[in-house]
């Protein structure tokens, strides 16, 4: 299944209606059915666990779940079941649970119900929607054993339900990406900037992510071997990717190719799946001719799954990596400007641009100075796709490690400034004011991602998944 989500899905009852409600388990495997091939439509793969209907069943699905590795724990609640039953399987499961509290309609056809040939059959009939009567009871428990769970109410077809199990599925897959996570640090933090600093122990701790600790010198090294093939196919590479601007020597594309070749290489040898870094070079000409030509490559590998985030930035590479999970994009981003004659927020940056989610081709640009860094080379421009967007923020929380602060707004058109950077600007509903006010209240770092379309729905449920605060200020 490669590193597809692995979904396990079961439902739930209770043992003593099937000899007494002829017909009833049957209809609730069909249900139970249903919902497993709408799960499998969105991209899950499903491990099956039946309809567990005895503590001793409930004890089995928890062990199958464990040897399936699956990612979360979908309890379909098809009738009523004890609480005793479920616990154990959530007890042994150690994943996230989320229970779909679906009836098979909205409401029960009380005219043909109530002309059914017996009491006994009527009360079949009834437990086929009895979804939401063990809710309270299995909610009561979980809480008191300390377990997390989720719930989605409403009709097995309905729209709306699987909207939000998808955003449901989305999150999970977030949460097993954070978890699978090779996180590359290369260099040192940008002195001073004390707000970007951060503890990469509690990073493992809270995302799952794995830090890989990378030297310079390692990649200046693999810069040394590429071939000038290599080189000149890398170029034109960039001609395909980049619109070239006609000012950007020959020589400076080769040295960006070459460097992007090694970084390539640089990855796959440490098998990245995120990266962050900064490296003044200062004393060591090779390091600082690396870094100084790492912004293409470094682009490169963020269109393609792999984000990166320039000025050693730890937790937005994170914010990135989510965005990216989600198909949103999520390119490195801080507000430098506001433009309140329009009522606009100007946002961008230097380094690494995310190529995929730009308005038009991405233009390349030599710059004579990097701002506050060592060197000169080849950078960047474009603005984010206008449309709807989202901003993301990895943020420290004083009581529960980390929380994630979102905003929704919109990129529009509008004058940008041409000096080699992204560069775009963003409308927000609570007004520029009023959106940097909200923002900068909840302690965020000043960079943060920026990702195509409307996703705080998703993002509110990767939140609880990982069990860390939530905060939307638009």
């Amino acid at each position: 299944m490669g590193n597809a989500l692995r979904v396990g899905l079961c439902g739930i009852g209770l043992d003593a209606y099937w000899p007494q409600f002829a017909g009833l388990k049957t209809r609730l495997e069909g249900y139970l059915r249903e919902a497993g091939a709408r799960l499998e439509g969105r991209g899950a793969f499903v491990e099956y666990l039946g309809l567990v209907d005895t503590p001793q069943r409930g004890r089995e699905a928890g062990h199958a779940c464990r040897r399936a590795d699956v990612d979360l724990l979908v309890i379909y609640v098809t009738t009523y079941a004890l609480s005793s039953t479920v616990l154990p399987m959530v007890q042994r499961a150690k994943v996230p649970v989320l229970l779909l509290n679906l009836q098979p309609h909205a409401a029960i056809d009380y005219e043909t119900f109530n002309e059914l040939p017996d009491r006994t059959a009527m009360t079949g009939e009834w437990l086929a929607y009895c979804s939401a009567c063990p809710v309270p009871e299995l909610s009561n428990v979980f809480v008191r054993a300390g377990l997390p769970f989720h719930q989605v109410t409403g009709v097995l077809d309905e729209d709306e339900v699987w909207a939000e199990i998808r955003e449901w599925i989305a999150a999970a897959r977030v949460k097993k990406d954070l978890a699978e996570n090779r996180l590359g640090l290369l260099g040192h933090y940008y002195s001073g900037m004390l707000d970007i600093m951060t503890d990469v122990t509690q990073i493992s701790i809270t995302f799952g992510t794995h830090i890989e600790h990378l030297e310079v010198d390692e990649l200046s090294g693999l810069r040394e071997l590429v071939t000038d093939t290599a080189i000149s196919a890398r170029v034109q590479e960039f001609r395909s990717h980049f619109d070239v601007q006609a000012d950007c020597s020959d020589a400076e594309l080769a040295r960006a190719a070459r460097t992007s070749v090694a970084l390539d290489q640089f990855a796959a040898t440490h098998d990245l799946q995120s990266l962050a870094y900064y490296y003044m070079g200062s004393g060591v000409p090779a390091n600082e001719d690396t870094m100084s030509s790492i912004i293409l490559g470094t682009s490169l590998l963020t269109a393609r799954g792999i984000p990166v985030a320039g000025e050693y930035e730890v937790k937005n590479v994170l914010a990135m990596k989510i965005m990216d999970s989600l198909g949103a994009g999520g390119s490195f981003t801080e507000y430098y400007a506001l433009d309140l004659k329009v009522d606009h927020v100007l946002m961008g940056h230097d380094g690494p641009g995310h190529i995929a989610i730009a308005e038009s081709k991405t233009k390349v640009k030599p710059l004579a100075v990097y701002h506050g860094k060592v060197g000169r080379g080849l950078s960047v421009e474009m603005s984010v796709k206008h449309g709807p967007v989202t901003l993301l923020s990895v943020v420290e929380d004083r009581e529960r490690g980390f929380k994630l602060l979102a905003a929704e707004g919109e990129s529009v058109a509008g004058e940008v400034l041409h000096i080699g950077n992204t560069n775009s600007h963003y409308r927000f509903p609570i007004g520029a004011r009023g959106f940097v006010e909200a923002w900068n209240a909840q302690g965020p770092a000043h960079h943060c991602a920026i990702g195509l379309g409307h996703q705080s729905g998703k993002l509110n449920k990767v939140a609880r998944l990982l069990e860390i605060p939530f905060v939307q200020v638009c």
